[in-house]
């Protein structure tokens, strides 16, 4: 098994290459540099490994995406109906988003959001994808095959950032190649121009790029799965279960449907369990992994201080908030006590906080899915009464939690941080570096095969074909021993509704929620709410905005933390704005902005051809 690394060198020539939209003032001398102090494609891409390096460094951007209590990937939580902003003590995070999400705001530090995060690191990997483009005809290859797969791994790459660039921001910049020189003078070029684009790119990836590979490493199940995506979001339904077919029926992947790894022999685990276990995703039996990120623990390259899952998605169950019915402190994060919960569920801080919808309403009619069974699934009543300061002082002492007391006093002074249930078995991470564990090592799914089944089963429910719908569906619940759902009751609420229940923090929920909005406004077809869109006024009435405002129980409710912050969105956070920064950079050109944010009245009509 390869461990993600890169190459000194090859980090250092990317670190001074030019990175779109930033301004660099430069003399004449320094886009001459002395070939001893500079490292230029002519002198620096002479082997396939070196272009395997600076793809390597898209592998550890995407590694980044998911790991941290401040992973970028809470911001596509919490723009979704899954998850909210749960931290209550700052002033600025993304809980009022019409406040704290503009274009000169904060964008890019994890304890307010990471939309920044997204812009510049997804041209960063686009820069670094177009390096390998501009430069595959200067290495010796051992074969042909070499060289294509080395390609269609940077198309791939490329076509990645540009998926949920599209998804996230709308109309976008297009560069399709490398830039030698300062640029000021991009425009955006319309979205479904480049949804079209990489759909051919990724289409000739996947005849180069193998079936099989080092796990963390490429392979053409990953690149079916992102065009099968991708035809989804140009509506081209056909094509999109014609992609998902021949990654379901191609022989190298399936389901797993069996215990298996380190736990298998476990009677009181499942499955579902096993498949998320650290140690058990990159195992050669497990045939449902499609791509994955890869971390170890005492390994070189691996990500500093471990993945933070716990820390960012469990409650903040260890703080003075709870208290006992007597009125005492309840709860201790300390390890080594007689009551020791902090290696049992980890110290979470409420980063990213489940809805009500997400930790309740998907799971109010399947009890026996073990998606949402007990010892996968932690409540708040499972936890004890641990502080041991109470030990002989308050009966409460070893016994489970209450948020109320026998006559009803609320018992958590802060429910939106401290009182919630969460995935434990995604979640739960040795954390052999801490005391007190917030999540170490592991490697993470980027993509699995269940996904490829709810995405198949979409496109046939695009297509009216509602009994093969619900036949996907049902591969995935009965793997997870939950009751088999009926074609009549398939819609786009209850195959958004599966997703949330199997791919929680996998899927980018916002980008893919945004996606089958721009289709229901394309298409014109009525929503499961009786409702119709329109793509002229996309920014003002969308099925995003309209399922998070009926599935949520916070922007809906007014709810405020106690800080004073209120839960508040709108119909245009459906798009992100460009960064303000990127703007002013451009002078020579116009970055469009979203409709909704300050900068809109500048836009001019977007590309409609890719010429590189």
């Amino acid at each position: 098994m390869k461990s993600v690394q890169y190459n000194t060198k090859h980090k250092l020539l990317l670190v001074a290459s030019l990175v779109i939209f930033c301004i660099i003032a430069c003399q004449k001398s320094f886009l001459k540099p002395e070939p001893l102090s500079f490292y230029t494609p002519e002198n620096s891409f002479k082997t396939p490994q070196s272009l395997k390096s600076v793809l390597a460094n898209i592998q550890v951007s995407m590694r980044t995406e998911y790991f941290n209590y401040t992973a970028p990937m809470i911001t596509e939580m919490i723009f979704s109906d899954e998850a909210v902003f749960g931290k209550t003590d700052g002033a600025t995070p993304a809980q009022n988003m019409n406040l704290s999400i503009t274009p000169d705001a904060q964008l890019k530090n994890g304890s307010y959001n990471m939309i920044g995060w997204y812009w510049d690191q997804s041209y960063i990997d686009i820069k670094d994808a177009n390096t390998v483009i501009s430069n595959i005809d200067q290495p010796k290859y051992r074969s042909e095959n070499e060289k294509k797969a080395i390609l269609g791994a940077a198309y791939f790459y490329r076509a990645y950032r540009y998926y949920f660039l599209c998804n996230q921001f709308g109309d976008v910049p297009w560069t399709g190649k490398q830039i030698e020189g300062p640029k000021l003078d991009f425009f955006s070029t319309k979205r479904d121009v480049i949804l079209a684009k990489i759909k051919t790119d990724l289409e000739s990836a996947v005849q180069w790029v193998p079936d099989q590979a080092d796990k963390g490493d490429l392979t053409k199940g990953a690149v079916l799965q992102l065009l099968t995506q991708v035809n989804l979001a140009l509506t081209d339904f056909d094509d999109a279960i014609q992609s998902a077919s021949t990654l379901i029926n191609g022989g190298v992947h399936r389901l797993m449907d069996h215990r298996f790894g380190s736990d298998k022999s476990d009677p009181s685990k499942n499955v579902t369990w096993d498949l998320h276990r650290p140690e058990n995703k990159a195992l050669g039996e497990n045939t449902e992994a499609l791509m994955l990120v890869i971390d170890r623990y005492n390994t070189v390259g691996n990500f500093s201080g471990g993945t933070n899952m716990m820390y960012a998605h469990g409650a903040f169950w260890s703080g003075a908030n709870i208290k006992t019915p007597n009125g005492n402190t309840g709860t201790s994060r300390n390890n080594g006590i007689e009551f020791d919960q902090s290696t049992q569920y980890g110290r979470g801080v409420a980063q990213c906080r489940g809805t009500w919808y997400s930790t309740h309403e998907i799971w109010a009619n399947d009890p026996g899915d073990y998606r949402h069974a007990p010892g996968n699934w932690v409540t708040m009543e499972e936890l004890v009464y641990n502080n041991p300061a109470l030990k002989g002082k308050d009966p409460y002492y070893g016994k489970n939690l209450q948020l109320y007391s026998d006559q009803g006093a609320l018992l958590c002074s802060d429910t939106i941080r401290c009182w919630y249930d969460w995935p434990h078995y995604k979640f739960y991470i040795p954390d052999p570096e801490r005391l007190i564990w917030q999540g170490g090592h592991s490697d993470w799914y980027v993509y699995r095969l269940a996904e490829t089944y709810l995405a198949r089963a979409e496109a046939y429910f695009w297509k009216g074909d509602l009994v093969n719908a619900a036949a996907d569906i049902n591969k995935v619940r009965i793997r997870a021993n939950a009751q088999p759902i009926d074609p009549a009751d398939v819609n786009i609420g209850t195959i958004l509704d599966e997703r949330a229940r199997e791919l929680y923090f996998e899927e980018h929920r916002k980008s893919e929620m945004t996606r089958i909005a721009f289709i229901l406004a394309k298409t014109g077809k009525p929503a499961y709410n009786g409702k119709t869109y329109k793509l002229d006024n996309f920014s003002e009435q969308n099925f995003w905005y309209d399922r998070i405002m009926e599935k949520t129980d916070f922007y809906n409710k007014g709810v405020k933390t106690n800080y004073g912050n209120e839960y508040k969105m709108s119909p245009y956070h459906v798009l992100w704005p460009v960064p303000a920064s990127t703007l002013n950079a451009n002078p020579n050109g116009v970055i469009n902005q979203n409709k909704g944010y300050s900068g809109y009245d500048k836009n001019v009509p977007p590309l409609t051809e890719i010429k590189d």
